[in-house]
Parts: C-alpha cells; sequence; structure tokens
C-alpha cells in the first residue's frame, strides 16, 4: 500500500480524493474507513496540525458532496468527522509532538472513557436503548427465550463493546498512518515504536481498581464500571500483543511463531482476553527484558 501513501503526500488535492472517495467507499465497505483516517493521520503525521485539520476539513465537505451526488445523503460526513477524522487527527497530533506512540493510545482511550461517560450522562436509560437496538437485529426464526435473554446480558455492556470497537478502528488507522509515515521516510520506525509500547504500573493499577469496583458494586456505577473495563481491555491488548510479538521474535521459531500470533488474534477473537493479561502484567513481570537476557540474539 506503499503506492497510496506516496499518491497521499504529493499533495492537498490527493490526499482530500482518497480520504472522502474512501470515506463513501467505507458504507459498503466498513474496514475501508481505517484506510480513510489512516490519510488524515498520515498528513497530520508528517505536515503537522493545521495541514491535517485543512484536508479533514475540505474532504468533509468533499465527502458530503460525494453523498449527496451519489446516495442522496450527505450526513454521513458529519458522522465521519464526528467519530473518525477529529479523534484521529487529535491523536496523531499527540503522537507527532509527544512521539510516544503508548501515550497517543492511552489518549485514545481516554476519549472512548470520556464518550462512554458522557453517554450515560446523556442517555436516560442506556441498557434500554440497547435493547431496542437489539431487538430489530434478531432473525424473525430465533429461539425466543434464548434470544431475549442474551440481549437482556448484552444490552448493560453494548456502550463499552460499540465504544471499544470505534477505540480500535481508531488505532488501526492510526497505525496505518504511521506505517505509511515510517515506509516512505523512515524504514522500520514503526517497527522499533510498536514492539517497545508499555504502560506504566500506576495505570494498570488503576484498571484493576475498575475492575474491583465493577465487581464490588452494583447497579449504575458498576455498569459504567464494566463498560470502562471493556475500553481498557483495547488498552492492554495492543500491549500485550507488542509484548508477545517481542518475546516469539526472540525464540527459535519465532518467523512461525509471530505470524500465528496474529492469525490467532484474528481467528480466535476470545484469546484476546490472554494477551490483554499479559499486557497487564508486563509493568510488573517485564517480559521483553527476560526475554533479551535469555536469548543470544535478543530482538
Amino acid at each position: 500500500m506503499n503506492f497510496l501513501a506516496a499518491y497521499i503526500m504529493r499533495g492537498r488535492m490527493q490526499a482530500m480524493l482518497v480520504a472522502s472517495s474512501l470515506a463513501l467507499l467505507s458504507l459498503l465497505l466498513p474496514p475501508v474507513s481505517v484506510v480513510s483516517s489512516a490519510a488524515v493521520a498520515l498528513v497530520t503525521l508528517r505536515r503537522g496540525a493545521f495541514e491535517g485539520l485543512y484536508v479533514l476539513a475540505c474532504s468533509s465537505v468533499a465527502a458530503g458532496l460525494l453523498g449527496f451526488l451519489a446516495i442522496g445523503n450527505y450526513q454521513f460526513a458529519l458522522l465521519y468527522v464526528m467519530v473518525l477524522w477529529l479523534p484521529v487527527w487529535l491523536i496523531s497530533i499527540i503522537l507527532r509532538e509527544g512521539r510516544h506512540l503508548s501515550l497517543a493510545i492511552e489518549i485514545a482511550i481516554l476519549i472512548g472513557v470520556l464518550g462512554v461517560i458522557g453517554f450515560y450522562l446523556y442517555a436516560a436509560d442506556p441498557s434500554a436503548m440497547w435493547k431496542a437496538v437489539l431487538s430489530q437485529m434478531v432473525p424473525p426464526d430465533a429461539p425466543v427465550a434464548d434470544v431475549k435473554h442474551t440481549i437482556d446480558v448484552l444490552a448493560h455492556y453494548m456502550t463499552g463493546v460499540v465504544a471499544a470497537g470505534s477505540v480500535f478502528g481508531l488505532l488501526f488507522g492510526l497505525f496505518l498512518g504511521r506505517w505509511w509515515q515510517a515506509n516512505l521516510y523512515n524504514p522500520g520506525g514503526f517497527r522499533q515504536e510498536f514492539l517497545s509500547l508499555s504502560t506504566k504500573p500506576r495505570l494498570s493499577i488503576g484498571t484493576v481498581a475498575v475492575v474491583v469496583t465493577a465487581l464490588a458494586s452494583t447497579g449504575l456505577i458498576s455498569e459504567v464500571a464494566w463498560n470502562v473495563s471493556i475500553l481498557l481491555f483495547v488498552l492492554y491488548t495492543v500491549s500485550g500483543t507488542a509484548v508477545l510479538h517481542t518475546v516469539f521474535a526472540g525464540l527459535k521459531l519465532g518467523r512461525y511463531m509471530v505470524p500465528m500470533l496474529y492469525i490467532t488474534l484474528f481467528l480466535i477473537p476470545h484469546s484476546m482476553l490472554l494477551v490483554a493479561l499479559v499486557g497487564l502484567s508486563d509493568p510488573w513481570l517485564n517480559l521483553r527484558k527476560k526475554n533479551r537476557i535469555n536469548t543470544p540474539d535478543g530482538v
């Protein structure tokens, strides 16, 4: 995909064309939204906040016009601006100025946490709203009793699930933009940056405190804490992946184990829980340092 990154960096018009056209295409192919966000991230990371904002604003207008001409709807452009482009622009600035990928990820999680808390302050009964939404998605021939129970359980956690999915998409867009930047101007830089990801012990302690609050409390406080915990799960899944990648790469079978790690995460989503536990415990265990000590070549 380096050709696309090189095309984006040729000028403002090229960047706006890629961002707006892929935004419209993502209505049919949702994963394409990551590439659209990455275009905004790449411009911001390389050329700064103002240039990124200029491309973002003009792309929003272009996406609205394309949407109006193609499907008679321009509102989706506003959705892109609020949900995808503005957050990725913000964390791209943080990464550009702070030069720490871990800080950008933590800010992305913080945005998600504020979104969850804001939603609970805005909505009178979030679980009832999600029940109504999920009920409309149930096939007519589904077993009523089983489905009703599942919906009743899921409705209490859907705010966190949706926020976590949005943050994952936001981070993938940032990572793709950073990878493009590294490929064009600093080959191998993103790999080194990603594999050095780490979190501070006090953040892990805070995460444990949130989970304990969710377990020990009841009602609305417990529900909000569980939804925030789902977002923190995203943080430790990313950092845990970096830890395991580094550890596996230092083993004799590393060339096979590293690809298997990502294949497993893709095919068996439940394995993310174990990866997140690795990320949560790494500030104390320091698995990467032990791996460098125990292997002659390191990473």
